[in-house]
């Protein structure tokens, strides 16, 4: 949100508008549909707003197990990776109970390994990583317009002295 912001675009977190639009939460869409049924209907959804112009795009960290997803959000925004290890993701997530992959009796493992299988896909997808480990806000903000400003390449970059994401800025 930040980020759109600094950049005046338009901000969309696209689990947050899979929910107002079926006007459920991503654990009953999950409960009532399933896994798939959930990946299906978030892929239509990244398909029509990764067309959309000025838009900052925030996915869930799922939305790269579709080849399909992978492609559109390379092809038609900029992808940047917000990377962070297995410990801070849990640290941030802990107290969450609205992630369905993560009601499981030992969800710190279930987070590494969700890392673990995930980051290939992560950076197959990106345009540029970004680490977050432990960094301020507006550090991260500061370094994603720099490479915002530059041309597209796997630029892995760690801010000088944020589930990871996807953010697709066409």
């Amino acid at each position: 949100m930040r980020l759109a912001r600094r950049l005046d675009r338009a901000f969309i977190d696209a689990d947050r508008e899979l929910e107002e639009r079926l006007g459920v939460s991503v654990p009953t869409i999950f409960e009532l549909e399933g896994g798939a049924g959930f990946r299906r209907r978030e892929s239509m959804l990244l398909d029509e707003l990764t067309l959309r112009s000025g838009l900052v795009l925030a996915t869930g960290g799922g939305a790269v197990l579709s080849e399909a997803n992978r492609q559109m959000l390379h092809a038609r925004g900029r992808v940047i990776y917000l990377q962070a290890s297995a410990s801070d993701l849990w640290q941030r997530l802990r107290r969450d109970r609205n992630r369905p992959l993560l009601r499981t009796a030992n969800p710190r493992e279930r987070i590494q390994k969700l890392t673990a299988d995930r980051e290939p896909l992560y950076h197959a997808v990106a345009h540029h990583v970004v680490t977050t480990s432990r960094q301020p806000i507006d550090q991260i903000v500061d370094v994603i317009v720099k490479l915002l400003a530059g041309p597209r390449g796997g630029t892995v970059c760690s801010p000088a002295a944020s589930p990871p994401g996807v953010s697709a800025v066409p």
